[in-house]
């Protein structure tokens, strides 16, 4: 019975990480300066650091799941991106995801800056990929737009998605590392991120 229980309250106990996390997700997507496109908007937000601190401290599907589901409800939420926001919890997730996977791979449990610095590069850059890949798409298939003007579009969600990826990483990989550090001696870090 000791053993059922303490894997339940593990299991709660990773529940309530990436259900804080997904809020925090939320919250900071909130955070955001627009910026017109020739289709559109896109915007400067703070919601990528979030999605990388989760992969960074929850690892690859735990934190995947709180940057997508954090994404997701904000799109749902937030005027005029309901209709990305399918997209939007699975890119978001593959973000987290991969660089959750690379801070943690061969059991480094995000504790080595180097693999934390590669995973957060390699997650924003597979994020800035899927999103100008569905830009571009959207843009000639659905939007009925010339070549050239989905470039121009894209080029300048490519732009800003690029400083939103540097802004994500420069920020998400040394918070990652305080927080780690100030919960290190918690209940927290031994059953959700060690």
């Amino acid at each position: 019975m000791s053993g059922e229980k303490t894997k339940k309250r593990f299991d709660l106990y990773i529940i309530v990480a990436v259900g804080l996390l997904a809020a925090l997700v939320f919250a900071a997507s909130f955070l955001r300066i627009l910026i017109p496109t020739p289709l559109g908007n896109t915007a400067l937000h703070l919601g990528n650091v979030l999605c990388l601190l989760s992969g960074l401290l929850l690892g690859g599907l735990n934190g995947g799941l709180a940057a997508g589901f954090g994404s997701f409800f904000f799109d749902l939420v937030y005027p005029g991106y309901a209709e990305s926001a399918p997209y939007t919890l699975v890119f978001k997730f593959c973000l987290a995801l991969v660089c959750g996977l690379i801070a943690y791979a061969g059991g480094r449990r995000g504790e080595k800056a180097g693999f934390n610095i590669l995973g957060a590069i390699a997650g924003s850059l597979t994020y800035v990929v899927l999103y100008l890949g569905k830009s571009f798409l959207f843009d000639i298939w659905f939007a009925r737009t010339e070549v050239a003007t989905a470039w121009a579009d894209v080029t300048a969600k490519g732009i800003v998605s690029i400083a939103n990826a540097v802004i994500a990483c420069v920020v998400a990989v040394p918070l990652a590392f305080v927080i780690r550090k100030a919960v290190s001696h918690t209940a927290i870090y031994k059953r959700v991120m060690k």
